[in-house]
């Protein structure tokens, strides 16, 4: 339980005259663990001033709004797709927000984050670059949660791998977590990929890919796959961290992320409806495992948060899929785009699965199904004009 809480909690316990502060330390203890909207303590049997036996009832009710609670979080990378979304539904929740950017006086990064209802009181920016330690730490000091989901995401060939992507992933993580540990961050949600799931070329063909799946580092070195390395590698390393340094870490690893677009620039994921509305054929092999909603991600990375029974990696799609699902899906919604015919099996030994991502579920997300992903995807590149 974080201090936000412990504070109301004592001072209601003390006005009651029946306790002093020895008598009630186990009750105060266990409310500090437990506590939700209203608890009861009782407390029977001899006190400390002699008499037989006392009976107290206190009823306390937390001082602040049961979704958010008032607590002070960082997400890093707050300006992209999936970031804004993070940082909306965040500040819908009551917390308030340290959102991390690449550069202040870019108001592609910076004004329609502004916009959201609650920013003006409870946003702050922050400008970080992901090696620089200092500006990492200003941005989590004083929160209690951290968002972790700023990394490069290139599925594109890249000129330096190392300085591109795997230097920012990892080393970006890894600054991340130890400012975290730093500051006293009470949890870390780490943003991972299916991408540090798939390609796993070895896995069973028998068998579901699932949260016990890691994509295979030899298969992507040899083939050049730098963006499903970096998540892979930088996912590793936070898990290594959290280990030895005990810090509390869970992962989401989103599919391919679409829908209503808040940032006014795409992420990989919309460029890439963007080809298929243009009639690109590529079948994205070693980077589809299914589609998830802009919302749905930014809903799993609270629900992670918040729910302190989660624990360990999150599959977060809508179903586990093949691309060729999704292409199919687009041209029968939008038949007057020049979206190509391709096979059905796009990925080579992935199985299907309509309850992929049955953690997430367990804990209450239902997510929005692919047809309504791809309503929303298109409609909102209409409406910004990157489509007509």
């Amino acid at each position: 339980m974080d201090s936000v809480h412990k504070q109301p909690v004592l001072a209601v316990l003390f006005q009651f005259h029946n306790f002093n502060r020895g008598y009630v330390t186990e009750e105060i203890e266990w409310i500090i663990e437990n506590v939700c909207c209203k608890i009861q303590v009782l407390r029977r049997g001899p006190n400390p001033t002699g008499h037989q036996q006392q009976v107290a009832e206190v009823t306390v009710t937390k001082q602040s709004s049961p979704l958010g609670r008032g607590e002070v979080v960082c997400v890093t990378g707050g300006s992209g797709c999936i970031g804004s979304w993070v940082v909306r539904l965040l500040l819908d929740r009551n917390y308030t927000v340290h959102a991390t950017v690449k550069d202040l006086k870019d108001e592609g990064e910076t004004k329609h984050l502004e916009a959201l209802e609650g920013a003006a009181t409870r946003l702050r920016l922050f400008q970080i670059d992901l090696l620089d330690y200092n500006s990492i730490f200003a941005a989590i000091n004083g929160c209690s949660g951290v968002f972790h989901l700023a990394s490069p995401c290139i599925v594109d060939q890249v000129q330096d791998p190392e300085k591109e992507l795997l230097d920012p992933a990892i080393k970006g993580t890894l600054n991340v977590l130890t400012a975290a540990k730093q500051a006293g961050v009470i949890r870390v949600v780490l943003t991972s990929s299916i991408s540090a799931i798939t390609p796993s070329p070895r896995w069973p063909s028998d068998k579901i890919k699932g949260e016990d799946c890691w994509t295979d580092i030899d298969y992507c070195k040899q083939k050049g796959l730098w963006y499903p390395l970096s998540k892979t590698l930088a996912e590793k390393a936070a898990w290594e961290f959290a280990k030895e340094k005990e810090l509390d870490v869970v992962v989401v690893n989103p599919g391919t992320v679409m829908g209503d677009v808040i940032s006014p620039r795409l992420n990989a994921s919309m460029v890439m409806l963007v080809r298929l509305l243009e009639g690109c054929t590529e079948t994205y092999e070693n980077f589809f495992m299914g589609s998830v909603h802009f919302k749905d991600v930014a809903l799993a990375h609270i629900l992670v948060y918040e729910n302190k029974s989660a624990t360990g990696r999150h599959l977060c799609v809508e179903a586990i899929s093949h691309y060729g699902d999704f292409v199919a899906k687009v041209a029968e919604l939008y038949p007057e785009y020049k979206v190509p015919s391709l096979p059905k099996d796009t990925q080579p030994g992935l199985l299907r699965e309509k309850n992929g991502a049955m953690k997430l579920m367990n804990l209450g997300l239902e997510f929005i199904p692919m047809d309504q992903i791809i309503k929303d995807a298109v409609e909102s590149l209409k409406s910004k004009g990157f489509i007509s």
